[in-house]
């Protein structure tokens, strides 16, 4: 798990400099991505994309990891610290979540969200 923990340390840090291309290219073609705004999922690199620029224009997000651990089914689950403000720099949310990713292959082919443990 060491491996996986440092790659999704790196998705994170990637994802909180905006820096999308780095963090696309550790997912799978086909994944299917949680839509945190809207409900669902969206599909695929391009649909995380399109996602992620809807998302970035209206929001300011910030996750950083807290915890990871092994869940059922070979997934690991992140509890991350989300901070998130709306473009002027207002506070919107302050919360703990779970992130569940599945990875295969070294590339994340799902990636779910939960309320935090506990």
């Amino acid at each position: 798990m060491a491996d996986e923990t440092e790659f999704l340390k790196h998705v994170y840090d990637r994802f909180n400099a905006r820096d999308m291309e780095a963090v696309l290219a550790g997912m799978h073609e086909d994944v299917m991505w949680a839509n945190g705004m809207e409900g669902g999922h969206v599909h695929g690199r391009d649909g995380v994309r399109s996602y992620w620029t809807r998302q970035w224009a209206m929001i300011d997000p910030h996750v950083e990891p807290v915890s990871f651990s092994r869940g059922e089914d070979r997934e690991v689950i992140v509890e991350v610290h989300q901070v998130v403000r709306d473009l002027q720099g207002n506070l919107l949310a302050d919360k703990t979540v779970g992130h569940v990713f599945r990875i295969e292959d070294g590339l994340v082919t799902r990636f779910d969200i939960r309320e935090a443990a506990g």
